[in-house]
């Protein structure tokens, strides 16, 4: 087969992030390259030959393997010279196999068959295993590592942000057990559905029409010939599998893509000079900038952003290909061939997001300094909201109005909010009462600091990132 200089590829996927995520690019390629898309259709012929033979009990093990060779070792180059002839790709496949098998066995070649019986099934084929031996065990790993921070993390404190404003004080685990959580519940979904892909053997309008010439029992000969490849029958089909199948599972890879996206942002926010709380890896000899030698960006993480960007809108073709006229049209030909496109920028996207995450640090002075000043143009700011419910707590009607002004005069006066609290001496008393009352050690100085509000985050870290490493593993 002709070989190309990978630099004369029109696709970035093919030449940038080849090069730069190998080894997820040759896994990828395995399940989901032109070479494969060929195969995993000669693979179904020959699990279609396999299926008149057992029906017929002529089948023998000898045979079964003479025929996942030869699918196998079909060369996609002489398919695709047999197609200038044909101008049918499924036909110029079945001429070139038919080469290939014993001559008693050529007639058997595609009896029976629609071209979307092979190449329906064939997707089911290439879309289970490319998620399931290159795109799970990606996420998986992040995942992983994810949990491993989350917990490791648990208990450093640091300033929550919400509308972009300084929150209530929780910790880096918390931040990151968002993720671990909702990142979870999409990796096994997306497990599952990888699980639940189907195939057809129903002819061209999928009543069975052809296969009931050959076999009584037309259903018998597609669960034989599903199995042979792993799938269950398509409850329905016309000349298509129902696209729903394969659709579900490419949407919730695209959920999966936006938790990564929203991750990749908030550790690329975070690394903002002005904020300065966590830091990726970075090589002794890699350059931040062309001009300005000081720079470390965050690039990876940006890297990630713009590939969601770039990926995430082709979902709106995915719901088109849903649609075809009567039984089957053609417009979703060219469209269904961008799937392995998204797969791979998908895949690519999580394994850069994997580089980012295995040397991910949290800078825990950053965090503690921003903590320590947080609260916007009031110090300690973040400390008014347990004030307000302790007062609520001890009876009193307007807590939050008394705190509100509290938190006035220390902007004014440029006092920190626990200085300003202490000199409001009957609210003090009746909140540090309150704390007394809940076990807090050493309530009278809890407003000093901001990391002794951190309410549950520290235990639910830790929780969450045991749950999903247990399921993960």
């Amino acid at each position: 087969m002709e070989t190309r200089n990978i630099f004369e590829n029109l696709s970035c996927i093919d030449h940038r992030y080849s090069l730069s995520e190998k080894a997820v690019f040759d896994g990828l390629s395995r399940c989901i390259s032109e070479e494969a898309s060929v195969r995993s259709c000669a693979l179904c012929e020959a699990a279609l030959v396999k299926s008149h033979l057992k029906l017929r009990g002529k089948l023998t093990a000898e045979i079964e393997k003479s025929l996942d060779d030869i699918a196998g070792k079909i060369d996609p180059e002489e398919v695709y010279a047999e197609e200038e002839k044909t101008r049918h790709n499924i036909r110029a496949l079945v001429n070139v196999m038919k080469t290939k098998v014993p001559a008693d066995i050529g007639p058997l070649v595609h009896l029976g068959a629609t071209s979307v019986d092979i190449l329906d099934t064939a997707l089911s084929c290439r879309m289970r295993d490319v998620t399931q031996q290159v795109v799970l065990p990606e996420l998986k790993k992040l995942e992983l590592s994810l949990c491993e921070i989350a917990e490791r993390e648990s208990g450093t404190p640091q300033v929550g942000r919400t509308h972009g404003q300084h929150a209530v004080p929780i910790t880096f685990g918390w931040s990151i057990a968002e993720f671990v959580a909702r990142l979870g519940k999409s990796i096994l979904r997306i497990e599952e559905l990888s699980r639940d892909l189907v195939g057809k053997l129903a002819g061209p309008v999928g009543s069975y029409n052809g296969p009931s010439m050959i076999v009584k029992d037309p259903e018998e000969l597609e669960r034989v010939y599903t199995s042979f490849l792993g799938l269950k029958p398509s409850e329905y089909s016309n000349q298509l599998v129902e696209p729903e199948h394969v659709l579900r599972l490419l949407l919730e890879m695209n959920v999966a893509f936006g938790i990564i996206a929203n991750l990749a942002d908030d550790l690329r926010n975070l690394q903002r000079s002005e904020i300065g709380e966590v830091f990726e890896y970075f090589a002794s000899t890699q350059v931040g900038s062309s001009t300005m030698p000081q720079k470390r960006n965050p690039w990876n993480s940006e890297h990630v952003k713009s590939l969601w960007k770039a990926m995430s809108p082709r979902v709106m073709t995915f719901f088109m290909d849903q649609i075809s006229e009567h039984q089957r049209d053609l417009t979703n030909s060219a469209s269904q061939r961008f799937i392995a496109d998204y797969v791979a920028g998908f895949t690519m996207a999580v394994a850069r997001m994997n580089s980012v995450v295995s040397g991910l640090q949290a800078d825990k002075e950053g965090m503690a300094r921003n903590l320590q000043d947080a609260g916007g143009k009031v110090k300690g700011g973040v400390l008014a909201e347990p004030a307000y419910i302790l007062l609520g707590e001890a009876g009193v009607n307007d807590g939050h109005e008394v705190i509100r002004k509290i938190t006035l005069e220390a902007e004014r006066s440029g006092r920190t909010f626990f200085e300003v609290l202490k000199t409001h001496e009957d609210a003090f008393a009746k909140i540090t009462a309150q704390l007394e009352k809940l076990g807090v050690e050493n309530p009278a100085a809890f407003f000093e600091n901001p990391a002794n509000y951190c309410g549950l985050a520290a235990v639910k870290s830790k929780r969450l990132a045991q749950k999903y490493a247990a399921l993960m593993r």
